[in-house]
């Protein structure tokens, strides 16, 4: 059984195009949860006068903004065996689901599949030749913990990966379990890097990720509904996608590797996240902006590392009050 999973917020226009294509499916969905804000009269008003049949489309209420409690939400009913997401702006190829229930069988250690979103302005699909050499490596946490995406523009045979994108992946129920999408992360929309943090946590726990590019969808880049506005600079919302990156990364990596990581992303960092030699790198031609880019990032990561080392505290505190009430048992007994 699959559940499809579409967590939507006052873009009607697109997820009409995804209910659409997901009646179009070669292999149909046992069930579609559309996850809905309380607040969205836009939404909820198209959903009145769309003809869904036969999608079996059930709607779930949500009170809490973001994407993490919408797709939490979805995760708590969802009844599939397998459990397919995407974005409400995304219209899946017609083939989407019959590719990943075929990897799901072919191997049972596979924890999750995702693939290929192709990536349109509008109407105009991006030229993947803008990105040279980015189709050679996917979705991977390299060892100094910067993290590849690139599936937009991923090519070749599916392959093991690190991380799957939030728009076109889907997981093995038995990989889920108790998993949920990490309310500490920061945003109030989107709330950027939580596929980041499920796919490293699928991952850890010993499950294979892969990424096939024929697992494909057309990906309509819809508005965003809060600060973070994926074409111009926003303090606040660096700081946040930064923020979360680096709380989740912390999580992830051994001790070794965290502080690599850390030495890095102060010292160099990406072109999303300035260290130093990005700030010096970009400075001539952004000037002020560049140090408010730097700024952001740095109190991003300096956040995540307080929060981050706070939740380690309490792990601590409670796995020691665990341990002298296992003792103390142990007496009474």
């Amino acid at each position: 059984m699959i559940t499809v999973v579409v967590p939507t917020y006052q873009r009607s226009q697109d997820l009409m195009r995804c209910l659409d294509a997901l009646k179009l499916q070669t292999r149909k969905p046992d069930e579609v949860l559309v996850i809905i804000r309380d607040s969205d009269s836009q939404t909820w008003n198209f959903l009145k006068g769309y003809d869904f049949a036969p999608l079996p489309l059930q709607t779930v209420t949500v009170k809490v903004p973001g994407q993490v409690a919408a797709l939490n939400a979805g995760l708590d009913i969802a009844r599939g065996d397998i459990i397919a997401i995407t974005d409400d702006d995304a219209a899946p190829h017609t083939e989407w689901l019959a590719r990943i229930e075929k990897h799901f069988l072919l191997d049972e250690r596979v924890g999750g599949v995702g693939g290929r979103d192709w990536v349109y302005i509008g109407t105009t699909l991006q030229d993947a030749a803008k990105h040279p050499g980015a189709s050679k490596v996917v979705g991977k946490v390299q060892w100094t913990g910067r993290v590849v995406g690139n599936h937009h523009v991923g090519e070749g045979e599916a392959r093991c990966v690190d991380v799957l994108k939030g728009a076109n992946m889907s997981y093995r129920r038995s990989a889920i379990g108790n998993l949920r999408f990490d309310s500490r992360l920061r945003g109030t929309g989107a709330q950027v890097h939580n596929d980041l943090g499920f796919s490293l946590a699928i991952s850890k726990a010993g499950w294979k990720l892969i990424y096939d590019p024929l697992v494909s969808i057309d990906h309509y880049l819809g508005e965003r509904h809060d600060e973070d506005q994926r074409q111009s600079f926003n303090f606040i919302a660096c700081t946040n996608a930064v923020y979360n990156e680096t709380l989740i990364l912390l999580d992830y990596l051994s001790a070794v590797k965290r502080l690599i990581f850390l030495l890095w992303a102060v010292l160099v960092g990406t072109r999303l996240a300035y260290g130093l030699v990005q700030y010096l790198r970009f400075l001539p031609k952004e000037g002020v902006i560049a140090q408010q880019k730097l700024l952001a990032a740095m109190s991003g990561r300096w956040q995540a590392w307080q929060t981050w080392q706070t939740w380690q505290e309490g792990k601590h505190r409670l796995s020691k009050v665990a341990y002298i009430q296992t003792l103390t048992s142990g007496e009474t007994e």
